[in-house]
């Protein structure tokens, strides 16, 4: 049932008031059974988040994706202190030089850019911010049971 409802979580999320027992009816399983899965899977790490991706840009939105050398004895701190950030949809550590990464959107430059220069002063962490000068439509979607409908 898990492999299904990760094909669900990606490929179609019901728009809803009670979305997990949609899925449940979908499945033939109880609403409490999905959502135990869910938790489940959030806690593994299978999935990180359930969310929509919008556009930013195209709601009037600023975007920029942005990076930072953090010593590593203040990653986890950092990190937490980047999330915490509503404007902040999601941050990854990276093997590299510039080992925190994370995309910011904010309803202009300058807000993203005083998010920033705050996020900077609380953390004493330079922040490297990135706009995108061309986009890219990624779709990542990983097939996992052999029922996925597209």
């Amino acid at each position: 049932m898990q492999k299904q409802l990760l094909d669900m979580l990606q490929n179609r999320f019901p728009l809803s008031e009670t979305p997990f027992l949609h899925l449940a009816d979908e499945l033939g399983v109880t609403e409490g059974e999905v959502i135990y899965n869910v938790r489940l899977l959030l806690e593994q790490g299978v999935i990180r988040r359930i969310g929509a991706i919008i556009d930013a840009r195209k709601i009037g939105y600023y975007s920029t994706l942005c990076a930072c050398q953090v010593p590593p004895q203040d990653l986890e701190a950092v990190a937490k202190a980047v999330s915490a950030l509503p404007a902040v949809t999601h941050n990854y550590s990276r093997d590299h030089r510039y080992n925190l990464w994370f995309t910011l959107s904010a309803p202009s430059e300058e807000a993203a850019r005083q998010l920033l220069t705050a996020l900077e002063e609380q953390t004493g962490v330079k922040m490297v911010s990135m706009p995108a000068l061309r986009m890219y439509k990624i779709d990542a979607r990983f097939e996992m049971s052999d029922q996925v409908e597209k």
